[in-house]
């Protein structure tokens, strides 16, 4: 109800701007500022809670994944002609409707709602939910959730965040939730109009440590009582369903937060870089929610979580250094200087080519860490090495990308500034996404 007063009153707001009336008593300039900050200040107390989430049916164990029954302990670069397919319709996807947007969207600050319906038309999220709960999922499918990333990344990486969020935390439910999460929650990630989801990892402070959150949770009878600040949290202020990462004297822990929770707010705080994901600081003042929504049970492993979120940020870097490779490649063979394509000079030929080999070392390591998380084996230490890479190299192409274009890099006629932008997330990112 609160959202729909809130909108209410700025349709009013609206007519009333559009009348002359204003301008004849001279009070263009308050109502103006009435109406910002209206709007501020509406998302600034609020959090979404359009949805009623109940449990649909009693169940006694949750449904899992299994790994692929294809895999082998070999190292297979080889997707499946589903994979395929699949990569084929989000890379038409990514080219036809997230290049498409991608300027506007920056500059909104936000994914269009038809960008996100266009996206919800894919099916991605049937692919995070088990087949028992509604969904098309009969397997682990962090390769595929993988690939996707990636794809979406080369389109856009601001508005492939906003996209992927909720699927990450349908994965985080699917792997680990428990049969009474999976059954109030998991079951609305299937229906046509999914909700909005997100996680909320990253805290902010200089040189944070997933592992040592500021965030704390403690109990308090039947409840957690949550209390903290996360930063660069996507869909912040749309998002229906939050999964809170917090320090418990059992150690870290994740819990399922709903919005609208009294205590749950929004901030503001503009990004350099993905500002089409529309990240904001979210504040947790006494958050409280009940006991059965801690994620998980004994099964529940935080680091793989964190590691997880991390590898889809890698691939979402590794689409993006695509596509700044992609750009480059045709305009050095056609640009012209002192009478010949500026290609044709050594520096710029090996800059490309660092380029190249740079690109294919990040996706090698992340394709590496994701295949042995899909076959269940130990990956953190791959995780480790693919995110290392990745933060470094993806910056360095943003960076050579910018400069081969010199002063025409530097300026927004041209999409490499955003990409250098984009790219810089992925050194301070953490589990915001999930695989």
């Amino acid at each position: 109800m609160a959202k729909d007063a809130i909108g209410y009153a700025l349709t009013a707001l609206n007519r009333l701007a559009s009348s002359e009336l204003l301008d004849r008593l001279g009070m263009r300039h308050t109502a103006e500022r009435l109406a910002y900050r209206l709007t501020k200040g509406g998302f600034q107390v609020l959090t979404t809670s359009a949805r009623a989430f109940k449990s649909a049916r009693k169940v006694d164990r949750p449904e899992r994944l299994n790994a692929p029954g294809t895999t082998t302990d070999l190292f297979d670069l080889n997707i499946t002609e589903e994979q395929q397919m699949i990569r084929d319709s989000v890379r038409a996807f990514a080219g036809e409707v997230l290049r498409e947007q991608a300027e506007q969207a920056d500059h909104d600050q936000g994914t269009a709602e038809e960008v996100m319906g266009q996206a919800r038309e894919l099916g991605l999220n049937f692919f995070a939910v088990p087949e028992a709960l509604g969904g098309a999922a009969n397997e682990s499918t962090t390769v595929t959730s993988m690939l996707v990333a990636e794809d979406l990344g080369w389109g856009d990486m601001g508005q492939a965040v906003a996209i992927l969020a909720p699927m990450g935390v349908a994965n985080a439910l699917t792997r680990w939730g428990t049969a009474t999460q999976q059954d109030k929650y998991l079951g609305s990630f299937a229906e046509e109009q999914a909700p909005l989801a997100t996680i909320a990892v990253t805290e902010p402070r200089p040189l944070f440590d997933p592992m040592v959150l500021n965030t704390h949770a403690t109990r308090d009878g039947d409840d957690w009582v949550i209390t903290g600040e996360k930063s660069l949290v996507p869909l912040a202020a749309e998002a229906e369903l939050f999964l809170v990462a917090a320090a418990t004297e059992e150690g870290p822990a994740v819990f399922i937060v709903e919005g609208g929770t009294e205590g749950l707010t929004v901030g503001e705080d503009p990004a350099m870089g993905i500002r089409a994901s529309a990240q904001r600081p979210l504040r947790l003042d006494e958050v409280r929610v009940p006991e059965q929504n801690r994620l998980g049970d004994e099964d529940f492993d935080y680091r793989a979580f964190v590691d997880l979120g991390t590898l889809a940020w890698c691939a979402l870097a590794i689409g993006t250094a695509q596509a700044v490779l992609d750009y480059v490649v045709p305009y050095c063979n056609e640009r012209t200087a002192f009478g010949e394509p500026i290609s044709h000079r050594q520096a710029v030929a090996f800059m490309i080519a660092d380029m190249a080999i740079e690109l294919d070392a990040m996706r090698m390591l992340t394709y590496r860490a994701a295949c042995r998380a899909e076959q269940g084996k130990s990956f953190r230490r791959e995780a480790h090495l693919a995110r290392t890479l990745v933060k470094d190299k993806a910056m360095k192409i943003g960076t050579d990308g910018v400069q081969l274009l010199g002063g025409h890099g530097f300026t927004k006629e041209y999409p490499v500034e955003r990409w250098y932008r984009d790219l810089r997330a992925v050194g301070v990112a953490f589990g915001g996404l999930h695989l």
